[in-house]
């Protein structure tokens, strides 16, 4: 067995366990992600996971275990690093727009090599603050790079009315939702359980009124 077709296993198991229906050829570019990832990682220090193993649980699985809560057809994945969870999103559902935003610019070169590259026709990146960012978008995804408080304070302006707000947290954030903005419901907070990730994974579920 090669090295990708043993990636391959663990990837398709863990999609299994997480039980995402996925379309057709996107392991494949989701494998293809991981590899541009760790080409482009030895020069740009892209992500701290080096080990093909751990990324693969990680980045695809981790960011692969909240589809189910994704609504809607538009979203922006603020503050998305090297496409996190913005790309396996965009490759898991073609139909929906995602636009991808980090004010750090080796991280935006890197995900425009990365839709070109894997031909994501419903990505886009953009270098910029999320207080800069402008439109709104039916959900918002946020891989824990601020507190609540905070994520709404700088971006919540771009969460449609009705709209859902995905933070992705380590540890129950229990201190932090007394600072939830008026305008914003909690509606819940999931414990997550990825294939191969040790340690507490918690999803913050938030509704714009």
């Amino acid at each position: 067995m090669t090295a990708r077709e043993a990636l391959q296993t663990q990837l398709e198991r863990g999609i299994a366990t997480l039980g995402t229906a996925l379309p057709e050829g996107a392991v494949a570019r989701l494998l293809d992600y991981r590899e541009l990832l760790e080409r482009w990682n030895s020069a740009y220090n892209l992500t701290a996971v080096r080990n093909a193993d751990e990324m693969v649980a990680r980045h695809l699985l981790d960011s692969l275990a909240i589809v189910p809560f994704v609504e809607g057809t538009t979203l922006a994945d603020l503050g998305t690093g090297p496409g996190l969870p913005g790309i396996p999103l965009a490759i898991a559902e073609p139909a929906r727009e995602v636009l991808m935003v980090d004010s750090n610019g080796k991280k935006v070169r890197f995900l425009r090599e990365a839709i070109r590259s894997l031909k994501l026709t419903n990505g886009r990146a953009l270098q910029s603050r999320v207080e800069d960012v402008e439109g709104t978008f039916d959900c918002i995804t946020a891989r824990a790079f601020a507190s609540l408080a905070d994520m709404l304070g700088w971006g919540g302006h771009l969460l449609a009315p009705g709209g859902v707000w995905l933070a992705m947290k380590g540890k129950h954030p229990a201190e932090e939702l007394d600072g939830v903005p008026a305008g914003f419901t909690v509606e819940g907070i999931h414990v997550l359980t990825v294939p191969g990730v040790e340690g507490e994974r918690h999803l913050v579920v938030i509704r714009r009124g």
